[in-house]
């Protein structure tokens, strides 16, 4: 019997590498896709669990892919994310975010691979409108939106877009706050933040994967129409303060913060986003003080 397929991209990153676990410990046989230049470090131990596609930037190459993977589904999680940008990465962004996944459809449509989750970004809505983007990085997001829209509409897709907030957890690499948190409360030197005041919403990654998972259920039980979002998050989201003495709380460890040495960013996203959709069947599990204390 032929193990069951799912193809996925980002799957060298935080969220895609714990995703990747969890599909293989349900039975999945797991492709992904990657750059030749991908660090795969985070699927380290994986071994023949995961099968790894190299892709070479054309149009054809992920017909390839897709066609060789010949999945039941795709989880789309690739991306490239910057806060800002400068000149430099305005046409990295648009490959990574627009052209990459466009190509990634059309495969899909190519090869008869009808079901999509996709990955956007809470940071679509800033001021809580339906669409005001926080950088270039989240107005690339929507432009994918659109993209997305037209081959549900033209191609028979079932699709669902995840709008995740500030995620979290063990082992995440990335320069988020809880490493931040980490490297200050081990080294005792002064930490320079803005003056703190804006909420933040981190949800933990155990619960990101968790929201991945029964957005494919949703999908594999033809409950999708079309095309459906919601928006992943802690739904109790702090000020900075707060986050920051939860941490030094948790982790019975001073931090010695300098709040409002650092100027709040352009477009600073002090209040997330709230009208959005929840996921039904799913709720975040893990508060943040249990999510710190996991980290440590």
């Amino acid at each position: 019997m032929t193990q069951r397929a799912i193809l996925l991209t980002g799957a060298t990153g935080f969220i895609g590498s714990h995703l990747v676990r969890r599909l293989i410990g349900d039975g999945w046989r797991v492709h992904v896709v990657v750059r030749a230049e991908s660090s795969r470090v985070l699927l380290d131990g994986l071994g023949d669990d995961v099968c790894f596609h190299v892709h070479d930037g054309t149009t054809e190459g992920m017909i390839k892919i897709v066609k060789d993977a010949a999945p039941v589904a795709v989880f789309h999680l690739a991306s490239l994310f910057l806060a800002q940008h400068t000149a430099g990465d305005v046409t990295r962004l648009m490959r990574s975010n627009v052209e990459f996944p466009a190509q990634l459809l059309e495969a899909m449509a190519v090869n008869d691979v009808r079901m999509l989750i996709n990955t956007g970004t809470s940071w679509q809505h800033f001021r809580n409108l339906e669409y005001n983007p926080v950088c270039l990085y989240a107005a690339t997001k929507q432009a994918f939106d659109a993209i997305l829209r037209f081959y549900v509409d033209n191609n028979a897709f079932k699709a669902i877009t995840l709008k995740l907030f500030d995620t979290y957890g063990p082992g995440d690499p990335r320069p988020k706050l809880v490493n931040l948190f980490q490297r200050a409360a081990v080294s005792g030197a002064a930490l320079a933040m803005s003056p703190g005041e804006q909420l933040i919403d981190l949800v933990y990654i155990d619960d990101v994967v968790d929201a991945f998972m029964v957005a494919f259920a949703r999908l594999q039980a033809g409950l999708v129409e079309a095309l459906e979002e919601y928006g992943i998050s802690s739904e109790a989201p702090l000020p900075l303060k707060e986050v920051a003495a939860t941490y030094a709380r948790v982790s019975a460890c001073p931090l010695n913060i300098d709040w409002g040495a650092r100027a709040y960013r352009p477009r600073e996203v002090m209040q997330p986003w709230t009208a959005f959709e929840r996921l039904p069947g799913w709720h975040p599990k893990v508060d943040l003080a249990s999510g710190f204390a996991r980290c440590l």
